[in-house]
């Protein structure tokens, strides 16, 4: 059922992998490196991802952190789908609060007719940043009031992307374009889909909302581990069967970094957990290399904190990773797993995506 509304939420699972296996992209950039060579690193993920069999390639929406360059990822994905052919792209997420309805269907109309049946739209309702950069992008101080108004807002981006206001509404003479419109003009020929949408969460609001209105659901287990399998259920439990979807079907964002051995594994990861300490503490800057990550020193606070993130990253050998993706997605009962590698440079990420790619036996690149 769910090619009624532009196909490709179900993946195959390929190679030994028990679940089809996707990218999340942050486009992380590292002491030492450019927002440039951060974006070009995302390309070739990307042509490494298609060619191994990965299911989609996400791009997260984040904003005011000099180390993650993801705060457009609308731009990013029309660069991704330029230089690639059949692997789906999409938005994991847009923070739709921050957006006008209407702008995001312009934009992922335009995506779709960019890249013509692989685009997902996955939404959440978090800024993506701290309050005062969101208020900045929402030209208001009343944050509560755009997560709150989260459920109206995704009925009216719906409506835009079908194109079906009722008579009568204020906004049933405005249309987004590319879009359906196009088909009902005159001498007029549109394709019949559209991005699919996806809505992401890290508690239950998110969860209960997507089973209700029976669209995809992806929870971010990599920053809230804690809450995966309660949403998960949360989400189950209130499906109810549409025509997007006859049945549940939800992804994990996990992060996991492999290595071709155990101790540059934890070098590389390690580079990530810095990162948190010091976004966590108000401190946010470039991701560190591995060589100030090891000589830094932790208070016991924050090697508390630490030690507690690491446990929730899947780091190791390609064996390492593969024994704890499988257990992971046992463990949630996870359609698909959606994987972010996030480390200083952006050979260690593309190096863990294609170690991963041979531990389940994806097909080889050609």
């Amino acid at each position: 059922m769910d090619e009624n509304r532009g196909g490709g939420t179900r993946g195959t699972a390929g190679g030994t992998a028990s679940v089809p296996l996707s990218v999340l992209d942050l486009v992380t950039v590292g002491q030492g490196r450019t927002a440039t060579q951060a974006l070009r690193t995302s390309v070739d993920i990307a042509k490494l991802a298609e060619s191994r069999g990965f299911h989609r390639y996400w791009v997260a929406e984040h904003h005011s952190m000099p180390g993650v360059a993801s705060s457009s990822p609308a731009v990013i994905l029309a660069h991704l789908a330029a230089h690639t052919e059949r692997i789906r792209l999409g938005s994991g997420g847009v923070m739709l609060p921050n957006h006008a309805p209407l702008v995001i269907a312009e934009q992922f109309g335009t995506l779709e007719a960019m890249a013509p049946g692989r685009v997902d739209l996955g939404l959440g309702r978090a800024p993506g940043t701290d309050g005062a950069t969101a208020a900045a992008l929402r030209r208001t101080d009343r944050l509560n009031e755009g997560a709150d108004d989260f459920p109206q807002q995704l009925a009216e981006l719906t409506r835009f992307l079908d194109d079906d206001f009722p008579d009568g509404h204020p906004y049933a003479r405005i249309h987004a374009v590319p879009g359906p419109v196009q088909a009902t003009s005159p001498g007029g020929v549109q394709s019949p889909g559209r991005p699919p949408i996806w809505l992401l969460g890290s508690s239950g609001f998110s969860a209960r909302l997507a089973g209700v209105l029976g669209l995809p659901f992806a929870f971010a287990h990599h920053f809230s581990a804690r809450n995966t399998v309660p949403a998960l259920d949360l989400y189950r439990e209130s499906f109810k069967p549409s025509a997007v979807l006859d049945a549940p079907y939800a992804l994990i964002g996990v992060a996991a970094l492999a290595a071709d051995d155990e101790r540059e594994a934890r070098r590389q990861v390690l580079t990530g957990a810095l990162s948190m300490v010091r976004l966590r503490t108000g401190r946010p800057g470039l991701v560190p290399s591995p060589e100030e990550a090891e000589a830094y020193e932790f208070s016991s606070m924050e090697r508390e904190f630490v030690d507690g993130w690491l446990k929730d990253i899947v780091h190791g050998t390609p064996d390492e990773v593969r024994a704890g993706l499988d257990d992971l997605a046992k463990r949630t009962g996870a359609d698909e797993l959606m994987i972010t590698a996030n480390a200083h440079g952006g050979e260690a990420r593309l190096r863990s995506y294609e170690l991963i790619a041979d531990a389940y036996g994806l097909p080889a690149a050609g």
